[in-house]
């Protein structure tokens, strides 16, 4: 049995959204996933995974903390002694592809989104090209979750081997089944996500405030991740929103809500909009890429530029100028496109498809 070695920064978003890939891949090889948490460490384990820690700052510059990652990786590939690696996310695409390339191990790397790096300028966008350039440079193939990251690193001439386009990471139909549409009544609309300035949180807190009513529930699900708590527990004190915190699984919110609202500025696929469809649910998103493909305007959901509150304003005024019927047609036309489109079966024999073929030669 081939050794697989999986590079992520996060145990809950591999199990969340990758689960079906490694319970596939355990079928007929070893899997050894290196991660820098617990959160699902238990639940990896009891599959069949090899779990070994590996710290990351996944938010740090320090290029002293970048080095000692590479390190780490190369140490990692000494004792694991993969056939083939699988890095995702930024740290592990750019250090763990560097650790790859130099131990001459094959490698299949994934961008889930770009952050805002591509928008600054000067020395800093040249280090991140530089640095990507360098992890994907070796990669027998680069996946890309929309067209636009994977045009906008053509343009800077980042390449692997070779690139495919995939649906993010797809969503589970079975796990998140279409659930009946909420009763008439209050309108709950939830922000799903980190509460963070680049995931939209002002943007959502300013249409809370400008929009509130009795009919109407502004509600927050997600961690945060930013300096927000003590205004989030101000505007709830006064009845502008609801916190329902941070959960693993998801699920059971998003039935609750009436419309879902992602107002990222930046995103890879939004796995909290395609959730939310698959769910039955409209959505209110951002027209940027990694949100676009994944709703259809006027008929799934209806979107907004990122950043504009008025826009945001706008989009929930158009909800909320609905009928309950329509409401409820429109989350099940949000359903009947993930299955169209965006089943995770489908991502994850792309992935098998590649794996076989730099294991296999098929």
């Amino acid at each position: 049995m081939s050794r697989i070695l999986i590079l992520s920064n996060s145990s809950g978003g591999l199990y969340d959204f990758r689960n079906e890939l490694l319970v596939e891949l355990l079928k007929e090889h070893h899997v050894i996933v290196s991660i820098p948490d617990d959160v699902k460490k238990k639940e990896l384990e009891e599959e069949g995974c090899r779990i070994i820690p590996t710290p990351i700052n996944r938010r740090g510059v320090d290029p002293r903390e970048d080095m000692r990652l590479l390190l780490s990786y190369r140490r990692l590939l000494r004792e694991a002694e993969p056939h083939l690696v699988l890095t995702y996310t930024i740290k592990p695409n750019v250090y763990g592809g560097l650790a790859c390339r130099l131990a001459r191990i094959p490698y299949l790397s994934t961008i889930t989104g770009l952050g805002g790096g591509f928008d600054r300028k000067g020395l800093f966008l040249r280090l991140i090209i530089s640095l990507y350039r360098t992890g994907l440079k070796g990669a027998a193939c680069v996946f890309f979750q929309n067209r636009e990251n994977l045009g906008i690193f053509e343009g800077w001439s980042i390449r692997g081997k070779k690139s495919r386009l995939v649906s993010g990471s797809g969503v589970n139909l079975e796990r998140h089944v279409c659930e009946a549409y909420p009763a008439e009544g209050k309108t709950t609309l939830l922000f799903v996500g980190r509460v963070m300035k680049e995931r939209g949180i002002l943007e959502f807190l300013e249409a809370a405030v400008r929009l509130h009513r009795e009919d109407v529930e502004f509600a927050i699900l997600g961690y945060c991740d930013e300096d927000y708590q003590a205004m989030l527990d101000e505007y709830e004190e006064k009845g502008v929103i609801r916190q329902w915190g941070f959960h693993t699984e998801v699920h059971p919110y998003l039935s609750r809500a009436s419309a879902v609202v992602v107002a990222s500025f930046h995103e890879g696929m939004s796995n909290a909009l395609i959730e939310a469809a698959a769910t039955g649910r409209p959505v209110i998103a951002s027209r940027i890429s990694g949100c676009k493909e994944a709703f259809e305007e006027g008929i799934t959901g209806f979107g907004f530029t990122p950043g504009d509150a008025d826009g945001l304003i706008e989009a929930i005024e158009k909800f909320l100028s609905l009928s309950w019927e329509q409401q409820a047609l429109m989350g099940r036309a949000a359903r009947a496109k993930m299955e169209r489109e965006f089943d995770r079966n489908t991502v994850t024999q792309a992935y098998i498809q590649e794996i076989r073929e730099v294991l296999f030669g098929k």
